[in-house]
């Protein structure tokens, strides 16, 4: 096969163990010729017995110091995609190193159970400015694209790069949210720790399973994990994971299933951007089905300090970023297009226990930093010396498979009230909710918007049915008195029941 490179050996074990003692990657080209998920599972157990070595970046010129422009001129060549003439449902383009994503990681192909590192060719590359020599030997790779080839032309639907992190969109889509493999110690004062996976390993597909299986080992100073990745396009890309932790130093700041998103203004933003853009987000809240059965909506802001929230829980249902605004004319950008980001809705598989839905709300001026993070934080802390598995499901989407059957917050703003400029401590909210059960009311008054404020006051509110029985609005003021922050918490109810997801935020000064 003209992808992958010839020679392998017997045991994958010694090689990998061998390999991380020398400050590179845990390498696939050493795998066994029968491959399982069992070995991979064995060697994250026995890396974490060892000591951690960062791998070497080792770049040669003229990779070693490339620009974002130098290296994003660098693409793929039409037809050098892995599999992309087999007719077995996807492809993968192999991603080149430099710039941000230095780092190497080894990749090699599962075909028939054999294992074949694939193995990094030039000719596979449009460099566009760049001379290359001509005896460049293999620097292997930062990553990897995966297309869909059963659409025509074929479509790329995720892409893996740089540490553990990967992105996957829907049809129609564009690129936002990020998911990570693991987050270690995020927005913690000793400072964040990033997980990488060093060895990938990619089972062909076939057409009748139209499903795309990643394995791979991840590793960082505190850590490491076994992994496998289930992948199936569509109008959705859904994805699955599975990973086998196993810490080598005791952790009590470990994320599950984070993802990293970009929120720089929106309408409840004071960080204000000179943007002729009325709104700059991949997703405007974080939404959570917790053990109970309540359905929450936090929308998220760019705020003037870094601010964490954790919500506690039991065995959650769900959570992830959701973008509910679809409307161009809502961010007005030609080039970025956020409306078409995907939003990302995570289901635990099994139960998880108790823990927290961790919030990270980090200030920032740029489009270019994912600024807004969360996470499945773990009451109990990681133990070094032993192991945990986990598993959930991933949908890249339009909207969530599992949607509340309530009303849903459509608009979320504050501002200053009217006549209080002296008062900047007291705050205007309104919240509009959206939902067909709002047909069978008659009157406003009928509903009861269920508000409380915590430390604060409130000043007045204002409920109101919109004409056409399809929206409620509930318009409120507040005064936060000495206290620097406010929890808010809003849901309405019809005849003693709730008729609406439960709305949450916090007011910041």
């Amino acid at each position: 096969m003209k992808y992958v490179a010839g020679g392998v050996a017997a045991k994958i074990l010694p090689s990998l163990i061998s390999s991380a003692s020398a400050q590179t990657p845990a390498s696939p080209a050493a795998a066994p010729e029968t491959f399982d998920w069992g070995s991979v599972v064995e060697t994250a157990r026995t890396l974490s017995k060892r000591p951690f070595r960062a791998p070497a970046v080792d770049l040669p010129d003229p990779f070693a110091n490339l620009t974002y422009e130098q290296y994003s001129g660098i693409r793929n060549l039409p037809g050098t995609a892995v599999w992309a003439e087999d007719n077995v449902g996807f492809a993968i383009e192999p991603l080149h190193r430099g710039f941000a994503f230095a780092t190497q990681v080894q990749i090699a192909l599962i075909e028939d159970g054999k294992v074949l590192p694939l193995a990094y060719r030039t000719s596979d590359y449009d460099f566009g400015g760049l001379k290359v020599p001509a005896d460049l030997k293999d620097i292997g790779f930062s990553g990897f694209r995966i297309l869909q080839t059963r659409d025509k032309p074929a479509n790329e639907i995720a892409i893996f790069q740089g540490a553990s992190f990967f992105r996957a969109i829907g049809r129609g889509q564009t690129y936002g949210v990020t998911a990570r493999g693991l987050s270690v110690r995020t927005a913690d004062p000793k400072g964040e720790e990033f997980p990488a996976f060093r060895s990938i390993w990619i089972e062909k597909p076939t057409l009748a399973t139209n499903a795309l299986v990643i394995y791979a080992v991840l590793e960082s100073e505190s850590i490491t994990g076994a992994y496998r990745f289930t992948f199936r396009g569509g109008e959705a890309t859904i994805s699955d994971t599975e990973c086998t932790l196993f810490p080598r130093v005791n952790i009590d700041n470990v994320g599950l299933g984070a993802m990293t998103a970009t929120h720089v203004a929106g309408p409840l933003d004071r960080r204000r951007t000179d943007d002729v853009r009325p709104s700059i987000f991949d997703m405007n809240g974080l939404q959570m089905l917790n053990g109970r059965g309540e359905w929450i909506w936090r929308p998220v802001s760019n705020r003037e300090t870094l601010q964490i929230s954790a919500f506690q829980d039991e065995n959650p249902r769900g959570f992830g970023f959701l973008q509910r605004d679809r409307d161009f004319g809502r961010f007005l950008d030609d080039e970025r297009h956020w409306e078409q980001h995907p939003s990302l809705w995570i289901e635990p598989i099994g139960d998880w226990g108790p823990g927290s839905v961790n919030l990270v709300e980090i200030p920032s001026d740029s489009e270019v930093n994912q600024n807004i993070v969360a996470y499945w934080r773990p009451k109990n802390p990681l133990a070094a010396g032993t192991e945990i598995s986990f598993a959930y499901r991933q949908f890249w989407c339009w909207s969530p498979p599992e949607r509340p059957n309530l009303a849903t917050v459509s608009i979320s703003r504050a501002g200053r009230p009217t006549g209080s400029a002296a008062n900047a401590r007291r705050r205007r909210f309104l919240v509009q909710f959206s939902g067909d059960g709002f047909a069978e009311i008659e009157r406003g008054q009928d509903v009861f918007a269920n508000l409380w404020v915590g430390p604060g006051n409130i000043l007045g509110a204002k409920s109101i049915l919109s004409p056409d029985r399809k929206a409620f609005r509930v318009v409120f003021d507040v005064e936060a008195g000495n206290e620097p922050v406010m929890e808010l918490r809003l849901q309405l109810e019809y005849q003693g029941k709730p008729i609406s997801e439960t709305w949450l935020y916090r007011w910041t000064s």
